[in-house]
């Protein structure tokens, strides 16, 4: 199947493109990647009138590293996260979790921030940008606005964003030196759909656990942190038994059937991919005060 009609606008300049958003308000569609936006135009399962094209709009294509966190860009394509050496010395998660996004031809087009966009749950860039309590910097003709993560997905494919804006960034804060990370998911093939994933952010002080922190793909309706600190607290990452976990894991999950997993065995899979997240993100955390005592 082929698109329905629409008039294409490739604006060069923020200001230009979010005149356009204003003027044609839910007609309206911002093209990036659009690794996810093409594949739905094809089916016809949405038919704008207005393409916003805002691949030659300046700027947008920033990556950069700061003390506090990443920003990355409107236009940054996962390839480029996942291969850029500052950005992984910075935060190693986020390289651990875009490996996973779908397969490398994806990832040399589609843009991360497009994947926060689009809200799916089966995406892994929205677990991430919960899991570290991230920012979504938004433009209009009204003004800028950041919103907090927790504020911005509202439902699967539902997001705070309204018809007239255009998101130009997204801000990953960066963990402290207590903190290591880890992520895992599951799926039928490799770059498939997730039936499962858990990132995990595991803090270590003076030997104990201090916070335990995690994120869900394909599991929840919306991305979001779910605290475990009190199974562990105050216990040596070596001797904690992850499985005290498990009576919160499973009530924050919302899986649902589908041909491919039952909600049964996806939160099976979950529960037991949290255990081993949480575990390497407690060893990461100890490898990293290693390494810096070193």
């Amino acid at each position: 199947m082929k698109p329905a009609p629409f008039v294409h606008h490739a604006p060069r300049t923020v200001e230009e493109a979010v005149e356009v958003l204003a003027r044609v308000g839910h007609d309206g569609k911002v093209l990036a990647g659009g690794q996810s936006l093409i594949p739905i135009l094809n089916m016809r399962l949405a038919s704008p009138a207005h393409l916003v094209d805002v691949n030659a709009v300046s700027g947008l294509d920033d990556l950069t590293v700061t003390a506090d966190a990443v920003r990355v860009g409107a236009l940054v394509r996962h390839a480029r996260l996942e291969h850029d050496q500052v950005v992984y010395g910075a935060s190693p998660l986020l390289r651990r979790v875009v490996r996973h996004v779908a397969h490398p031809v994806i990832r040399n087009r589609g843009t991360t921030v497009g994947s926060i966009v689009h809200a799916d749950p089966a995406g892994e860039m929205p677990a991430v940008l919960a899991l570290t309590g991230g920012v979504v910097e938004v433009a209009s003709a009204r003004g800028a606005r950041e919103i907090p993560c927790h504020d911005f997905f509202l439902g699967p494919l539902e997001t705070a964003l309204e018809p007239d804006e255009l998101v130009v960034g997204v801000r990953f804060p960066l963990f402290g030196a207590t903190t290591g990370t880890a992520f895992a998911e599951r799926a039928r093939r490799h770059g498939d759909y997730a039936l499962a994933g858990v990132a995990a952010a595991v803090a270590v002080e003076d030997g104990v656990v201090s916070s335990a922190r995690l994120s869900f793909v394909s599991v929840t309706d919306v991305p979001g942190i779910l605290d475990v600190t009190e199974a562990c607290r105050g216990q040596a990452p070596g001797e904690i038994d992850w499985s005290a976990c498990d009576d919160l894991v499973r009530e924050h999950l919302a899986p649902e059937d589908d041909i491919h997993a039952t909600a049964e065995y996806r939160a099976m899979l979950a529960t037991q991919l949290a255990h081993l997240v949480l575990a390497e993100a407690a060893t990461d955390a100890v490898a990293a005060q290693g390494d810096s005592a070193a």
